[in-house]
């Protein structure tokens, strides 16, 4: 098996690519071996040392490590961690697996705030995910408030230098352009 690497935006996140699929169409984000208890690989990358963060894409996942901590000494353990999980065949996530963050379907929204709101996130689908995903993070909606857009950010976006200004001079200025009630854009 060969496991493709990419630098990120993040100089503390570098994306693996496994050659197959990991999580399909779905997400999963993991800040600490507590809440990777739902994955397997997951709780095998939170015992390297120096890991901050994974996060499972599509078809990769992307580590967050501390900063004091080297790539140099991080990649071959995580690289020999992810091929043995795929060359057991190991589950990505265990049958009562964790699922991503939590769901922005327990806020309710009066009907026209809600057409509002289905209209960030099918932007936010379409037009930012993708391409977010491309450097290794997600940005998912949290919730429409006052005509502020929260939306969290995930793997490599997590902790990255420009997130601030893709959220302020990118997705903000989208969102305001196409989607007049949007006043302004925040991290969750």
């Amino acid at each position: 098996m060969f496991i493709q690497t990419e630098a990120t935006p993040n100089p503390n996140t570098m994306k693996f690519l496994p050659g197959c699929e990991v999580l399909g169409d779905k997400t999963a984000f993991f800040t600490d071996s507590d809440n990777a208890k739902g994955s397997p690989l997951a709780s095998a990358l939170f015992v390297l040392k120096d890991i901050r963060a994974v996060f499972f894409g599509g078809d990769f996942i992307t580590v967050t490590k501390t900063e004091a901590a080297s790539w140099d000494v991080l990649k071959p353990q995580i690289l020999t961690t992810v091929m043995e999980h795929f060359q057991n065949g190991l589950p990505l996530m265990a049958p009562a697996g964790a699922e991503s963050a939590p769901s922005s379907a327990e806020i309710s929204y009066s009907a026209d705030e809600q057409e509002i709101v289905d209209q960030i996130k099918e932007m936010i689908e379409v037009r930012v995910r993708p391409a977010v995903a491309q450097d290794g993070g997600d940005i998912v909606f949290h919730s429409f408030k006052d005509g502020i857009v929260k939306l969290e950010m995930h793997g490599a976006c997590s902790g990255c230098p420009s997130s601030t200004a893709t959220l302020k001079n990118g997705i903000e200025n989208m969102l305001k352009h196409y989607i007049p009630e949007v006043i302004a854009v925040e991290p969750a």
